[in-house]
């Protein structure tokens, strides 16, 4: 259970997630990974190591803004630095020991879902289907008026 876990609750983030249109989304999940990226702060163990990853991954997640490979190597990169805490700091949540474990198995599953572009369950599984959207109409100042009217004249 304590690897499967962190698998489900990947999926459970792609999917809640997918919820949220596009742009929304993509940039949704750029201010996600660049909070996760600050999780360890306040006490991750590593010092000075810990500024200097968090704004390594503010900037790719700024880039992730509009682009889903920046913010999947943004949730790469955080499932590194979840290992080395692991290995070496301390956990992210300070009471229980294999945390950090849990986030690095955790984050390679969001990181997949974003490389691949953060596509709702629909677009994964029936590609290139437009999605359903309701009947499309015309904004009311672009709406065609010639043809009742007549052409426009220019008086002087």
């Amino acid at each position: 259970m304590q690897y499967a876990m962190p698998v489900v609750i990947g999926l459970l983030y792609a999917l809640l997630m997918s919820l949220i249109r596009e742009p929304h989304r993509r940039r949704l999940n750029a201010i996600m990974v660049a909070g996760a990226g600050a999780a360890y702060l306040s006490g991750g163990g590593l010092g000075g190591w810990e500024f200097a990853f968090t704004a390594v991954v503010t900037y790719v997640a700024y880039r992730g803004l509009e682009s889903w490979t920046f913010i999947g190597v943004a949730w790469l990169l955080h499932t590194a630095w979840d290992v080395v805490h692991h290995i070496k700091g301390n956990p992210i949540i300070p009471f229980l020991h294999t945390s950090s474990l849990g986030c690095a198995i955790c984050d390679p599953v969001i990181a997949l879902w974003c490389l691949a572009g953060g596509r709702t369950p629909r677009e994964i599984l029936f590609p290139g289907r437009e999605p359903i959207r309701g009947p499309q109409r015309l904004p009311a100042h672009s709406a065609p008026t010639e043809h009742l009217a007549g052409p426009r004249t220019v008086r002087r």
